[in-house]
């Protein structure tokens, strides 16, 4: 790469590690994603700061813990003094922008007490987390009063599908024998393509959005952050998607009786939630899987078409890639549905980064096994643009060293991830308070240990139990495994970054100068 790099961040919400063909998954499609595993590192050990849609992402975009911005949970706003990967490499000329979903609650409050209008160009920025909203589509629109201004929708009435909110009408529903809507918010109906033509769905869309993005920016470096909704539900795939797959493709729930009949409590409040008490039921895996499953190759088939294009336009050569979701998905795993605690099914993401230059050859098709975070993507990305140091505000770590062949002599000892349940029935189940119902996690890529305020801990022995079914948490032979766990957490709390106003170089070039500056204290 002979100028400063494109950067094309991909993102496919709650897209499980495990259903990708270089990730092991037997039977599932996905050679395109597979051949920028080929072209690139594939870690394999990578986790999000939070298994939530908002708090995982705010952490992928800010390059902190979610303790640390504060947007803990979908819907909790990112504060406006928080800078976003925006922030970091529109200073270094880059075009910065956002094709999909970033589930992100602007500051309103905090925007009416600093006086930022939030329709100023500034405004927008701090709105849509530091993207130009070249087109944001947060993809959940039950009612198209959500968002009147969606662009997808206004395609969709162009192509000729009308109705109140084609969004769910077409592209989510699927329809009956005698024509009648079958929404996809009812999973029984997965089985069926959705309404929708594949040429006007919404991954299809969203691709053909991002590659109008890239045409419009020559001349500049550009950082496009392509966010797509799928796979993530409605499981609802247009034709032939639907049907690419079978029941014979399920694989077998990570589960155990013991799990149901003994659970952690916290674990079994969640398996009270509806969405767990479906996936424990064989029809609905056999039916919803096969969907999940079709969606993800036709997101491989549109990452392939992107690249065909990139390749056209001469950029492929020059374009870093990185491909990771926000979360998993359960998909009956531990009984469980959806995401958001810490079993391998929704903490652990893919993570595949695409440097084209041939610094990057040593590398090339390598599998890592160093543990990852989201929050290390903004600092990777700053690393490449040719940034400054930030490093009183980051706590992520750049990955570009060991992607041109580096060993670094100090790299992270812990992966660590946070939950903040306190808007799920799970809550209520258990009797707490909305600020008691926390919950962290800790791996050193054998042991994952999760400390649950007001609860015991959960201890998994991950080379020996890597599905996560012998909880030791309370085995007195592992007492010791727990308690250095735990110090682990308890050092990791204590090392958040706090002070992001003053630069550390700013304070070592300080330190010890008080004299001569002319503050005489001390002085007899």
């Amino acid at each position: 790469m002979a100028k400063k790099p494109n950067i094309l961040f991909i993102m496919a919400d709650q897209l499980r590690a495990d259903y990708l063909g270089c990730n092991g998954h037997p039977t599932i499609r996905t050679p395109n994603i597979d051949a920028l595993a080929a072209r690139g590192v594939n870690f394999t050990r990578a986790y999000c700061q939070a298994p939530v849609c908002g708090p995982s992402r705010m952490s992928f975009y800010t390059g902190r813990y979610a303790s640390s911005h504060g947007a803990s949970y979908n819907n909790v706003p990112l504060r406006v003094d928080e800078r976003t990967l925006g922030d970091y490499l529109r200073p270094e000329g880059y075009r910065v922008a956002l094709v999909g979903k970033t589930h992100m609650r602007r500051d309103v409050e905090g925007m009416q007490r600093l006086g930022v209008d939030p329709d100023s160009s500034r405004g927008v920025l701090i709105s849509e987390c530091g993207f130009e909203p070249y087109e944001r589509d947060d993809g959940l629109h039950p009612d198209q009063s959500v968002n009147p201004d969606l662009r997808y929708n206004e395609y969709l009435r162009s192509q000729g599908y009308e109705s109140h909110n084609p969004w769910h009408d077409f592209a989510n529903s699927a329809e009956g024998d005698d024509g009648e809507v079958l929404s996809g918010w009812s999973m029984r109906n997965c089985h069926l393509p959705a309404r929708v033509r594949e040429e006007d769905s919404e991954t299809a869309y969203t691709t053909r959005r991002a590659m109008d993005f890239i045409s419009e920016s020559e001349g500049e470096p550009w950082c496009l952050h392509l966010s797509y909704i799928k796979p993530h539900w409605p499981y609802m795939a247009p034709a032939p998607y639907h049907e690419l797959y079978g029941v014979d493709d399920v694989l077998p729930a990570a589960r155990s009786k013991q799990e149901l009949e003994q659970p952690h409590p916290v674990v079994g409040a969640f398996m009270k939630h509806p969405e767990s008490e479906s996936f424990a039921r064989d029809e609905v895996r056999e039916r919803v899987i096969p969907a999940y499953m079709g969606l993800i190759t036709q997101l491989d088939d549109h990452i392939g078409r992107l690249m065909a294009f990139l390749e056209a336009r001469g950029e492929l050569d020059n374009t870093l890639v990185v491909l990771t979701s926000d979360h998993g998905d359960y998909l009956g795993d531990h009984w469980l549905g959806e995401k958001e605690l810490f079993h391998e099914a929704s903490v652990a993401v893919p993570m595949i980064v695409v440097d084209p230059s041939t610094t990057a050859d040593a590398t090339r098709g390598q599998r890592s096994e160093r543990l990852v975070e989201a929050i290390d993507l903004v600092p990777t990305f700053v690393d490449y643009a040719g940034g400054g140091e930030f490093d009183h505000i980051l706590e992520g770590r750049s990955l570009k060293s060991v992607i041109e062949g580096a060993s670094p002599t100090e790299w992270r000892r812990y992966a660590f991830s946070e939950c903040d349940y306190a808007w799920r029935p799970a809550r209520l189940e258990l009797g707490l308070a909305p600020d008691q119902a926390n919950a962290w996690m800790v791996t050193d890529g054998r042991w994952k240990y999760v400390h649950y305020e007001h609860f015991q801990p959960q201890l998994f022995d991950l080379a020996h139990d890597p599905d996560e079914l012998n909880d030791l948490g309370n085995d007195e032979e592992h007492r010791t495994i727990c308690r250095a766990m735990e110090e682990a957490l308890y050092q990791w709390c204590r090392e958040r970054k706090s002070r992001i106003t003053v630069r550390n170089s700013q304070v070592s070039a300080a330190t010890g100068s008080a004299h001569k500056r002319g503050y005489l204290f001390g002085i007899w």
